[in-house]
């Protein structure tokens, strides 16, 4: 069965969400680049299509979903992307500064992919919640409900794979 079931109403409802996270993911872009928010929200919304329906759950699951897919989105765009330069620039992608740090931070995609592969092997859990919160948008209580833990224990899986995620970005 489709992506595009029966309920239009939900399908637009989450597309529009995906377009929301995206927006955001690009806020800060510079405008020549070379994949668009909503070029990024089409091709999510695609590999959906192929896989599954679209479920009929609490918003915060179908975001989860949504920015999964996203995210592998942006990996293959930039793999792509180098593969046919051979070493060209690397795909920036600004962090939301009240994510990361106090401060604006310009982070490789390639290393935060990476990275987050590499905490996923360590504790899966923290990287779902770096994931939710940076490529979903979500807010810790939505995370929380997303995961079936408590909002503390969201905070605690946070605050120490962020501080793991700059020590690796910082190597």
């Amino acid at each position: 069965m489709p992506f595009v079931d029966d309920d239009s109403a939900l399908t637009e409802r989450f597309y529009g969400e995906l377009r929301d996270v995206a927006a955001r993911m690009f806020a800060s872009e510079r405008s020549d680049h070379t994949l668009q928010p909503t070029a990024l929200v089409n091709e999510a919304c695609l590999r959906l299509m192929t896989t599954s329906p679209l479920p009929d759950t609490p918003a915060p699951d179908r975001l989860a979903l949504g920015a999964r897919v996203l995210r592998q989105v942006l990996v293959d765009h930039h793999r792509r992307k180098r593969a046919a330069k051979r070493g060209g620039n690397a795909v920036r992608l600004e962090l939301a500064p009240d994510l990361l740090s106090p401060t604006e931070t310009l982070v490789d995609f390639d290393a935060v992919h990476a990275a987050l592969e590499r905490l996923r092997a360590l504790h899966e859990r923290q990287a779902e919640v770096v994931t939710l919160r940076i490529f979903g948008g979500l807010s810790m209580s939505q995370v929380a409900d997303a995961l079936g833990v408590s909002k503390r224990t969201v905070e605690g899986d946070w605050t120490v794979a962020r501080a793991w995620l700059r020590r690796e970005l910082a190597a």
